[in-house]
């Protein structure tokens, strides 16, 4: 049930940016034509979002952007499919595991690359204000290995 909750609220937050594009159009955009509002619920507070293709919540391909203030955390979690990132601005670490470890951390800078295979279980720190783009093939679900870590159970309780 809470991972439709969390579907559905991405869902409304791709409806709202207006952003919602069929997979098979020319994409061209600007930076200054992306559009950005508030990440999705399953998204500590304090991040934002870009739809740059698909839609993450249906079968299929998508591009993201998220930008992180410096220090923002998103703590150990997982994909049912594969997620890949790049780092357009900033500096951002990744671990593998279970367990937030900032010493096991690899740093990357603008153009640097992360693949995280399905069911991984990962994490990231922004070191600076930083955008990434994420791309992957939906439904994308982001599954945190602590329940008590994830955002969208506090919203879910207002």
């Amino acid at each position: 049930m809470h991972k439709i909750f969390s579907v559905l609220l991405l869902v409304s937050v791709i409806a709202a940016l207006g952003m919602a594009q069929d997979s098979k159009s020319h994409i061209a955009l600007t930076a200054p034509e992306v559009k950005w509002g508030p990440a999705p619920p399953s998204l500590p507070k304090g991040a934002e979002f870009a739809l740059v293709s698909g839609n993450p919540a249906q079968a299929g391909p998508f591009v993201v952007r998220l930008k992180f203030p410096a220090g923002y955390k998103v703590a150990p979690h997982w994909h049912p499919g594969d997620e890949h990132v790049t780092v357009i601005s900033g500096n951002i670490a990744f671990g593998m595991g279970e367990k937030f470890d900032e010493k096991s951390m690899k740093e990357l800078s603008a153009g640097g690359y992360a693949m995280m295979p399905a069911e991984m279980r990962h994490f990231a720190k922004a070191k600076t204000a930083t955008i990434v783009q994420v791309h992957g093939t939906g439904p994308f679900v982001l599954n945190y290995v602590n329940p008590a870590d994830d955002p969208s159970k506090a919203t879910a309780t207002k």
